[in-house]
């Protein structure tokens, strides 16, 4: 699911050139290894943006290294099933609790709007490009209120007015 997405998202240019690492099979396991802890890494299925199988994994997750826009990331289930979506500007309504890892921060990613995941102006007030943190997903929009929208504080919404909306919670600084 998520390689037709990452393909969407090279295909529509929101990521610009791609892979940053293309070609170097070694350091894109490296930069996917990055995003997320050991023990979630090591047993991970690890995939190149255009959905190539670096490294088969045996537990839950699909690790991606690092893009132009988006940094390294590794991805439950659900979590592909929303970028899937929204790169197919689809409704998306989660049925539990789900994790993406992006423990190695944006890196050198140029970042994202927290308000519209479509948007392209960097010099948007609301663009935000984080260190290390988590994105959660959860199955009730009802949890995300009274939950900030501020990228400033350590939690907060991102895409909040949109069917994929998030928790965004900082680990550390960039």
């Amino acid at each position: 699911m998520i390689s037709k997405a990452i393909r969407s998202i090279i295909c529509l240019g929101l990521l610009g050139s791609g892979l940053v690492l293309a070609g170097d099979k070694d350091a894109m396991i490296a930069s996917a290894e990055s995003a997320g802890p050991s023990h979630v890494t090591a047993n991970a299925t690890i995939k190149a943006s255009d959905g190539t199988v670096l490294r088969e994994g045996s537990n839950s997750y699909s690790c991606y290294p690092q893009q132009e826009i988006i940094g390294p990331m590794c991805n439950e289930a659900i979590w592909d099933a929303l970028i899937d979506a929204m790169m197919n500007k689809q409704e998306f309504n989660p049925d539990k609790f789900s994790v993406s890892y992006m423990l190695a921060g944006e890196g050198t990613a140029i970042g994202v709007s927290n308000s519209d995941p479509y948007a392209s102006d960097t010099s948007a007030d609301d663009w935000v490009k984080e260190g290390p943190h988590l994105m959660i997903v959860v199955p009730d929009r009802a949890m995300l209120e009274g939950l900030s929208r501020d990228p400033n504080d350590p939690v907060y919404v991102m895409w909040g007015d949109t069917p994929y909306a998030h928790i965004m919670v900082k680990i550390a600084d960039d």
